[in-house]
């Protein structure tokens, strides 16, 4: 199938728009508050103009548990420092098991991994382990407040830990297995946590990656820790000695006597978990979310931009390092379920995530497009190999998707599927550009900014546009927001990060364009921040490494997203005076990276450079570079005139020129 960008690809027929959850709630808005909206345009306008009513509406449509009251609903409408839902008090993991008395028995969850076969959780079960568990942390000291972190793979007991441990106030934060200790570390030491769940290794493509000594590692360089649950996952025990005690997981979910359980009900100012986004000075951001922001947010987006209900079956291939994982229970707080898979997402063949999807009769199927383009290249026809008919959309997130791929899956996976193409960030873990059924679905383009997201395109002096690329801002507070970054004193890092640029307006960091119809097409990153295969990391963390070789005086680092949907992420480096780059030092930078950092971190080349370039403040030009990379002319990509060394770009011009 032959597509350009914006043809029309798909609409929702009459009677699926009609039993549409934003349609609902739409003819609700109109019976209980009076407001008539014909179309997702007029009632996303209300919901950026009203921000009060909407999410005053969101909060009684879906019927949020709470105590005391959400009035005012937004009490401080700034940026940041907004002051949301009054003095009410709920908890997330509440709202989450909300279901469990409705259907006991039915599966929550749906879970396979490479060391493990493809079985379900009832909702009965996952209650109980979640109280049981949150009653052990309780045993070992954990409270309200206090940090309890997780380097576990996306297999259920992770799932139970972090519930239990927002169940009894506690603050949640996670690390994939396969990252480093050091990147580990320089997340986990921000927050000094309390209790650690570790996993023994992990299986990936057949490979054993043991991880008792890495763990042992973290434990050591977290002088707050007391205490790491155990988790024999990879059956290859514990190899070495902890500075703390190792209390097996079985143990502590054994140990918690149920009793007569109760959430611990929080105010908004409480913290839910804490998510790292990449920084592209220092260490990672910790950005905190809140239990209130995060339900609300939650809700709103499972329902109306995903429309998922009590009989949906979700999936979304994630690690436990990226917010999308956290994101795993949209599904669970509309009733219905989720699948959770460890592994590689191509092994042992090609196809497997769309046999897993047939197995387990998926209805949402969230996935990269560098996933799908993969698909596209080895001529595999999901639709004509797996019974699909359950699927009711893909859900396209991590990079921008290509025209190409929205036709693939129409051509190859089904041709009445609702193809969503969705951008957001850590920052709200969820979207900010997304999907609804009620509009038409457009090739290459993600079809409206998201209820309640009062998102605009701006150029360098504040004027918005419409059908040209510019910056992607926020002009109004969310719920999901930040309440805060920890340990950032006055804010001041959380202001220069997202409000240096335009007066009292959110700046993401994204290149996006609007379109006269209000679709969106998102280009990537318009500052330093790394999205490597959908995942955000820091330019930092892979200088914090190159810093400690000898044979490297300076380095630079980018990455671009490329025409089909892939990514280029080169790494430049200045060589030390009398070494050069060869093989041995080229493979030594590799393995430095994957042991300290993690496989994300690998660039696609590593080039020698004469030097890297430097602003008068002293700051590495990686943003310039990038434009340049993107196909900038130099003129608009840079000015010499705030160069330390103007010639040191000249490499990167003629670099630039001869890649286009």
């Amino acid at each position: 199938m032959q597509v350009s960008e914006g043809d029309i690809l798909w609409e929702a027929p009459a009677d699926l728009k009609a039993a549409s959850n934003i349609s609902r709630f739409m003819q609700w808005l109109d019976q209980h508050h009076g407001v008539a909206t014909r179309d997702y345009g007029e009632l996303h306008r209300w919901s950026v103009s009203e921000p009060e009513a909407f999410w005053r509406a969101v909060w009684q449509y879906f019927d949020v548990m709470a105590d005391g009251s959400p009035e005012p609903i937004l009490r401080e409408a700034v940026m940041p420092g907004a002051r949301w839902f009054g003095d009410s008090r709920l908890n997330f993991a509440e709202h989450v098991l909300r279901h469990e008395a409705e259907r006991p028995e039915d599966a929550v969850f749906h879970h396979l991994s490479e060391l493990r076969p493809l079985a379900t959780l009832s909702w009965r079960e996952l209650g109980a382990q979640v109280r049981s568990l949150a009653m052990g942390l309780r045993a070992l000291g954990v409270g309200p407040g206090d940090r309890v972190v997780s380097y576990m793979p996306n297999i259920p007991e992770t799932m139970v830990a972090m519930l239990a441990t927002v169940a009894l106030g506690g603050v949640w934060s996670s690390a994939a297995p396969e990252f480093g200790v050091e990147i580990v570390r320089d997340r986990f030491a921000q927050i000094a946590p309390k209790v650690m769940f570790a996993a023994d290794g992990y299986r990936f493509a057949s490979k054993d990656f043991p991880r008792s000594a890495e763990v042992a590692r973290i434990a050591a360089s977290l002088p707050s820790l007391q205490t790491v649950v155990w988790l024999d996952y990879l059956g290859c025990g514990r190899e070495h000695e902890f500075d703390v005690p190792a209390v097996p997981y079985e143990d502590v979910i054994a140990g918690g006597e149920q009793g007569d359980f109760t959430f611990a009900r929080v105010p908004p100012d409480h913290p839910l978990w804490i998510l790292f986004s990449s920084g592209t000075t220092g260490l990672p951001k910790p950005i905190v979310h809140n239990h209130h922001g995060i339900v609300a947010e939650f809700y709103k987006f499972a329902a109306f931009h995903l429309d998922l209900k009590p009989s949906s079956c979700m999936f979304f291939y994630s690690t436990t390092g990226w917010m999308m994982w956290n994101t795993l229970v949209w599904a669970p707080l509309m009733g219905g379920s989720a699948v959770l898979y460890d592994g590689h997402p191509a092994h042992p063949t090609p196809d497997m995530l769309w046999d897993l999807a047939s197995r387990t009769g998926t209805t949402s199927f969230g996935t990269s497009p560098t996933f799908i383009d993969t698909m596209r290249r080895l001529s595999i026809a999901p639709g004509e190999r797996y019974d699909l008919s359950a699927l009711q959309n893909v859900f396209l997130a991590g990079s921008p998707a290509m025209p190409d791929t929205f036709a693939w899956l129409y051509d190859k996976v089904k041709p009445d599927v609702w193809v969503t193409s969705q951008s957001g960030g850590t920052e709200f873990c969820s979207g900010l550009v997304g999907a609804s059924l009620l509009l038409p679905v457009r090739a290459g383009e993600i079809q409206c900014a998201c209820l309640g997201s009062d998102v605009r395109v701006l150029d360098d002096d504040a004027r918005d546009l419409v059908e040209e690329m510019g910056e992607l801002v926020i002009g109004k507070p969310m719920p999901s927001m930040p309440i805060f970054m920890w340990g950032d004193e006055g804010d001041r890092r959380y202001r220069e990060s997202y409000f240096d640029t335009y007066d009292g307006l959110w700046r993401h960091g994204d290149f996006v364009r609007v379109s006269r119809h209000g679709s969106y097409r998102i280009y990537g990153r318009s500052d330093s921040t790394l999205n490597r295969f959908g995942v955000r990391i820091g330019s930092a963390e892979i200088y914090m490494t190159l810093d400690g070789m000898d044979e490297i005086a300076d380095s630079l680092v980018v990455c671009i997203e490329l025409p089909d949907g892939g990514f280029y992420m080169p790494l430049f480096v200045a060589m030390a005076q009398g070494r050069a780059l060869d093989a041995e030092v080229t493979e030594r930078i590799r393995e430095r990276l994957r042991r300290e950092r993690s496989p994300r971190h690998l660039p696609d080349e590593i080039i020698a450079v004469p030097a890297i370039p430097y602003t008068l403040t002293g700051k590495r030009m990686e943003v310039p570079v990038r434009k340049l990379l993107l196909g900038w002319p130099q003129e608009k990509a840079f000015s010499r005139d705030t160069m330390r060394d103007p010639g040191a770009m000249d490499w990167f011009v003629a670099f630039s020129a001869a890649r286009h």
